[in-house]
């Protein structure tokens, strides 16, 4: 057992160590504020607090693992190792800063909190992160440090072996659009016949014909190759179908039409189905609600994984939301338009509500790459140079990549080719992790 001596265990610090130290290391912990408890232990043990009690392993706090609320932090980046840190510890540390309020800050994206310019659709975005501001937002700087603080262990505590983090990857397939041009109901094919020709689009209007007729297939509908793709691999995929109403953002197919239906049960047969909630859903937690029962009617099992329209989470009333509805597992946490790591890791870890000061049931699987963010190198050999560059990343420290693709980016459009390629490098990137 890892026994960390601290003054006060307050519900910030237990988040912090236990996603660090257990989730993270494999270690079994406990905290104690009796001095004389400290010193009889004869195993892994730290003190965290403002001074050393002696020659024991220790870090100094920053001082936000016992603070409450939000408040303007003043935060000096500096260089550290081959990363950077925040949160200065001075010399009497193991460590030249706070690992753990650092972390805390990344992992409960307090920053998010803070007020910031949203983005049109109402997002956080990453001119606003300290991550971009200093130029770490391609690195899982929370699991770096991590991997480094083991090290500091390591040398203080030569006879205990730790256990190596092991490299996985966790496919995400989005489904926002079952369909280009099936299933779409009497109305919505006529609409979009005429708008092909007001706007000359007369290829497009030929596809759709040749869709509806049953000569081509269509564009979107590539859940065979999915499959297979699921058959000849050890990662499981998750699959989230959207099936709120028809707006503005969300143009999914009815879910009364017993095709769409059939759909999702099938992939069910091979894959992790989860909700993909609608925009006006992440707004309206009644919306949220009737999404969440529809897809449990249709899959007869209580829905456990969710990813929100266009990545948008609103800290903390989204997750907040989840929560109430018992779902387990978020796959929001990224940014759509670049390769990056939002919360500064590559491994799962809680959300953690700041308002009231608590650790909840609710996952985060932070992701590193969507496939739009590839869109903007032009050749195959730089997306698949730019690709590999984040799976390293997440490789040399043992964490999850997490990628999100969508069922037309492995269509044959022209905007998409290549990118079953890509998908599948991503599926193979496990084959040399020692088991």
């Amino acid at each position: 057992m890892f026994l960390i001596y601290t003054p006060e265990a307050t519900s910030r610090l237990k988040f912090v160590f236990k996603q660090v130290c257990t989730r993270m290391l494999g270690l079994s912990i406990d905290f104690t504020n009796v001095i004389e408890t400290f010193i009889a232990h004869e195993g892994l043990k730290m003190s965290y607090g403002s001074q050393p009690l002696g020659t024991e392993f220790f870090v100094k706090s920053h001082g936000l693992l016992f603070e409450q609320g939000i408040s303007d932090v003043d935060i000096y980046v500096q260089d550290w190792q081959d990363t950077k840190c925040f949160f200065n510890a001075g010399e009497k540390s193991h460590l030249p800063f706070d690992i753990f309020s650092a972390a805390f800050y990344m992992l409960s994206r307090y920053e998010e909190y803070l007020p910031h310019v949203k983005d049109t659709y109402g997002r956080f975005t990453k001119k606003d992160s300290i991550a971009y501001q200093h130029h770490f937002l391609d690195q899982p700087v929370v699991d770096i440090w991590v991997h480094y603080f083991q090290m500091a262990l390591q040398r203080h505590f030569p006879t205990h072996k730790f256990q190596k983090r092991q490299y996985s990857v966790a496919p995400i397939i989005d489904v926002p659009m079952a369909y280009y041009f099936k299933n779409k109901g009497l109305m919505r094919t006529i609409g979009g016949v005429f708008l092909d020709l007001v706007n000359l689009r007369f290829k497009l209007s030929y596809d759709r014909f040749f869709v509806l007729f049953g000569i081509k297939k269509d564009p979107y509908d590539n859940f065979k190759w999915i499959v297979n793709c699921q058959k000849k691999s050890n990662q499981k995929f998750n699959i989230f179908f959207l099936v709120g109403d028809y707006t503005t953002y969300d143009k999914n197919i009815n879910t009364n039409k017993k095709a769409f239906m059939a759909l999702i049960k099938s992939m069910r047969d091979y894959c992790e189905v989860g909700l993909k909630s609608s925009f006006t859903a992440l707004e309206d937690l009644s919306i949220l609600k009737s999404e969440k029962k529809c897809l449990d009617g249709i899959l007869n099992t209580a829905t456990e994984k969710v990813r929100g329209s266009f990545s948008k989470v609103n800290l903390p009333t989204t997750y907040r939301n989840y929560v109430e509805l018992e779902i387990k597992k978020d796959y929001s946490m990224g940014y759509p338009d670049t390769i990056g790591f939002r919360a500064g890791s590559c491994s799962p870890f809680l959300f953690y509500d700041i308002d009231f000061e608590v650790q909840t049931p609710l996952m985060i699987h932070p992701y590193q790459l969507m496939d739009f963010s590839l869109l903007k190198h032009e050749s195959f050999l730089d997306k698949k140079e730019t690709l590999e560059k984040a799976m390293r990343q997440v490789k040399s420290v043992g964490g999850v990549f997490t990628s999100i693709f969508h069922n037309y980016s492995f269509s044959d459009l022209e905007r998409w080719q290549d990118f079953k390629s890509l998908f599948n490098i991503i599926l193979e990137s496990t084959a040399d992790v020692s088991a």
